[in-house]
């Protein structure tokens, strides 16, 4: 049996889930290889190699001399080009699309993990912040307004389609349970996340490698956030 051409290494994050989004709505085979933060996987210096910047996601596109891509959003661009799916080819509505992408990796995604880190991490590792905590859930319910604002008369972000905008800012953005975050108001938002919570392949997506329910509010958070503040304990600061 042949290998797929891509060869995906991931986690059970936000941004670990976006290929797998990718992948599974296209429909492209693809080899899985789990990375263990608990056993700092991320910082071999076999996976350093292909993402020198020690994170997750990263790919190798076996099919093009074993190519490797990192950051999730520079993946799911070389994705939508090799495979000519959920990017447009016309030029302003590409980069309509690329706006928007840039917007979840520049905006979204980064206010979002700094909410739920202060909050999910330092706070039960005894670093209680409320000033932090403030700032980046106050900058979070922002952004998801301009969500809300965006997709008034759309169904989707970009080009009146489906595309990888839509899938890298869903993971973050239905996330706003995990990050602490209201979504009181904002209609628009709800019935985007309806129309993707709607689609099998990306909630089939969000249980691969592992399903993370407490992220969308779906089961019980206590035990999860003891698991995870313990295995990013080594990140908060010590005085």
């Amino acid at each position: 049996m042949s290998e797929a051409d891509i060869h995906l290494y991931t986690a059970a994050t936000m941004n670990g889930y976006k290929p797998v989004i990718f992948l599974e709505e296209a429909g492209i085979p693809y080899d899985l290889t789990f990375i263990d933060f608990a056993k700092k996987e991320q910082k071999a210096p076999d996976y350093m190699q292909l993402n020198p910047n020690g994170r997750i996601p990263t790919i190798v596109d076996r099919s093009n001399g074993d190519f490797a891509v990192f950051e999730s959003g520079a993946i799911l661009w070389y994705l939508a080009e090799k495979y000519g799916k959920f990017l447009p080819e016309e030029a302003n509505a590409k980069s309509e699309a690329l706006q928007w992408l840039m917007f979840q990796m520049g905006g979204i995604g980064p206010m979002m993990g700094q909410a739920m880190y202060f909050q999910r991490i330092a706070a039960p590792n005894g670093h209680e912040e409320p000033f932090s905590i403030k700032r980046y859930v106050d900058e979070t319910r922002r952004l998801l307004e301009v969500l809300d604002t965006r997709l008034a008369g759309r169904e989707w972000l970009a080009a009146d389609q489906y595309t990888i905008a839509d899938m890298a800012t869903y993971p973050w953005a239905r996330a706003y349970v995990w990050a602490k975050v209201e979504i009181d108001g904002l209609d628009n938002l709800k019935a985007w996340f309806g129309r993707i919570d709607a689609r099998p392949k990306v909630q089939k997506a969000l249980t691969i490698p592992k399903a993370q329910p407490a992220f969308w509010g779906q089961a019980d958070e206590s035990e999860f956030l003891k698991e995870n503040a313990a295995r990013f304990a080594s990140d908060v600061k010590k005085d």
